[in-house]
């Protein structure tokens, strides 16, 4: 059986525009809908389909955006998530401002079909674990010398 008439009650198509959570972001009064679009759409892949615990949204008046604090599991340290539409732009004095807040942040670029795509920000720069594998350190300086000759 396929469809509604199998007895699956379908969502209404306004469904996302009666969600409480998306009238809880729409109270916050975000002049950018599609910053709301995206973050309840964040919002929802994080209670959903990751089922992280106290997700909730905040309004950074300062951005003019809705903002979401969510703990991955119970116990674990209060996150960030700036949800922005992937064609927004983003500036440093933004993402200062998020970063001054005082959690670790993600940003979660939302493409037009609905992709989400997440990046930890940091404040300056990370230092990577070491490339694995049997390096020796002469055998390096010799490729980098081989390099510069050519």
């Amino acid at each position: 059986m396929s469809g509604a008439s199998g007895g699956e009650k379908r969502p209404p198509p306004n469904w996302i525009l009666q969600h409480p959570a998306y009238q809880q972001m729409k109270d916050l009064q975000i002049e950018d809908s599609a910053q709301v679009h995206a973050a309840f759409l964040v919002y929802m892949d994080l209670t959903e389909v990751r089922r992280w615990k106290e997700v909730s949204c905040v309004k950074s008046s300062e951005l003019q955006v809705v903002l979401l604090e969510a703990r991955e599991k119970e116990g674990a340290p209060t996150l960030t998530i700036l949800p922005l539409p992937a064609h927004q732009s983003v500036t440093h004095k933004s993402i200062r401002h998020v970063l001054d807040r005082g959690f670790p942040v993600l940003l979660c670029a939302v493409a037009a079909d609905s992709t989400l795509v997440y990046q930890r920000m940091t404040d300056g720069l990370v230092t990577p674990d070491p490339p694995v594998g049997p390096f020796q350190d002469m055998g390096r300086r010799q490729h980098r010398k081989r390099r510069q000759k050519h």
